[in-house]
């Protein structure tokens, strides 16, 4: 197998620093200039530490931290076929890149990024022709990923690859490539349409779903859960609440203002901080009047995501510094009927947390209603 890697090294950075992307060069200087760090090296070299023993022969990739460098640190060979031209990458290395791997005849092409690079490698595959021939794994690494290219987590890509190196049969499907409007996301308005297809091997329990968007109609069940939930609020107790239109029905609820696609802070019935980025979060929880906190979370309907996938303010640092027993998770049950058994999922970007974070937990889902579900 002759296997191709491009990673966009910037892919994610406005995550953490709530940017909600990191698309265009003045985007991810923001997010360089608030303190954020760079993870799609970690994470794709998270994924290949799986097949660094079992790749048959080097890997096909682009030079320094497109590919090179994350393949060197594990102690692969890589044969670099694409050089760019500028220390600063854009979409137009991450296109060539693909090009000059498609010239090398790859058969498998895995990426590191979020929707933007998959929308970048599939104009790529456009221009070879071969987007319904080649195959890909995209390694989750971006702040949006709504499309379906996706493995759900580093670790589990990883654990595909090796299945396919090591000869396990996979049908392939073509998935979608979802394209986001990130200046209407960062108004809080999610406006997504399907770019196109690629290629992927079919793994329900690997490969992620595609984000299923649109109104929730349970207005009713909506209203019900937030009743629940302020029922329940305890005085002196910091609630981050994360984002999502579950959520947004509860702030409303409240009376309060709410970043539908943002983290907002709560305080005895207030809002206290709006818009919160990793560090706002942590500043936050140094305040010693906020000496109590609890993470308010939904998942992500079709994907099961609750941790990594939008809210990367919700850090392992973030998490662990509230305590990973003080997450309460809210969904109707529609959303968690929408997932078809496959668990709720978390990908932190720190394994240890995410096993951590596994197991039953209890979903509030209406009125004095709760539903176990799994954690996985």
């Amino acid at each position: 197998m002759k296997l191709g890697l491009v990673i966009n090294p910037m892919a994610g950075v406005g995550g953490a620093v709530g940017l909600k992307g990191s698309d265009g060069r003045d985007i991810v200087a923001q997010a360089l200039a608030k303190g954020a760090h760079p993870l799609a090296q970690q994470r794709a070299q998270s994924a290949l530490s799986a097949i660094r023993d079992s790749v048959p022969g080097p890997v096909y990739t682009a030079a320094a931290a497109m590919g090179q460098n994350a393949l060197e640190a594990l102690g692969m060979d890589a044969i670099v076929v694409y050089t760019p031209a500028e220390p600063e990458t854009s979409a137009v290395d991450t296109v060539n890149t693909v090009i000059a791997l498609c010239e090398h005849g790859i058969d498998l092409l895995v990426f590191a990024g979020g929707d933007g690079t998959a929308r970048d490698i599939l104009d790529a595959l456009r221009q070879r022709g071969v987007e319904d021939s080649l195959t890909v794994i995209g390694i989750p690494a971006g702040c949006k990923i709504h499309s379906a290219v996706y493995a759900v987590s580093p670790t589990q890509a990883g654990e595909l690859l090796a299945g396919l190196i090591d000869g396990q049969l996979y049908s392939a499907k073509a998935a979608e490539v979802m394209d986001l409007d990130e200046d209407a996301f960062r108004a809080g308005q999610v406006k997504a349409s399907c770019y196109g297809y690629m290629h992927v091997p079919v793994d329900e329990q690997r490969m992620q779903a595609m984000k299923r968007g649109g109104v929730d109609t349970e207005s009713l069940v909506l209203e019900d859960i937030a009743a629940d939930f302020i029922d329940n609020m305890q005085d002196d107790v910091l609630y981050l609440m994360g984002s999502g239109t579950t959520i947004a029905a509860i702030m409303q609820a409240l009376g309060l203002d709410n970043t539908l696609l943002g983290i907002d802070a709560v305080y005895n019935g207030e809002r206290v901080a709006a818009d919160l980025a990793e560090q706002d979060i942590l500043a936050l929880l140094d305040d010693p009047d906020y000496a109590e906190a609890r993470i308010v979370v939904t998942a992500i309907g079709g994907q099961g995501h609750v941790f990594g996938r939008g809210n990367q303010q919700f850090s392992p640092a973030v998490i662990r510094r509230v305590g990973r027993d003080k997450v309460i998770i809210v969904a109707t049950r529609k959303k968690l009927r929408s997932l078809q058994g496959r668990p709720l999922r978390v990908d932190t970007g720190d394994n240890r947390l995410d096993s951590e974070l596994a197991g039953m937990k209890q979903i509030i889902t209406g009125y004095e209603q709760r539903t176990l579900y799994r954690i996985g």
